[in-house]
């Protein structure tokens, strides 16, 4: 089922919910719902619906001393377009250092520059 078919057949609050998630980028869920103006109990059922439908990805973490959970879009929700020059990712996305001598950036910059011709 693709992304949009999933979200054809989300209630009105689950909708709600799932764009809040997507304009964060990412909320702990306890605050999710106090943003929502739900109560608790239904902000954790639309969290399990989304999680459900693999809308969003949830962790459990301590939050303000609190267990609670850290909801984020999907991965597959998110677009990675402007960080590609051609087929070349960014060289600055990535845990290694980029050495400043490399021309890793220049190259990916150049390749940003034809793309667009």
């Amino acid at each position: 089922m693709s992304v949009s078919e999933l979200e054809a057949d989300l209630s009105e609050d689950e909708r709600a919910g799932l764009d809040l998630i997507r304009e964060t980028g990412g909320i702990h869920q306890s605050d999710f719902w106090k943003e929502l103006d739900i109560s608790s109990r239904k902000g954790s059922r639309i969290a399990d619906a989304l999680e459900e439908a693999d809308l969003i990805q949830r962790e459990e973490t301590v939050y303000n001393g609190h267990n609670t959970y850290y909801l984020e879009p999907a991965a597959r929700d998110l677009d990675f377009t402007l960080l590609m020059a051609g087929d070349m990712l960014s060289p600055f996305i990535g845990e290694e250092e980029i050495d400043p001598q490399s021309d890793a950036f220049s190259q990916w910059l150049m390749n940003l520059a034809y793309e667009e011709y």
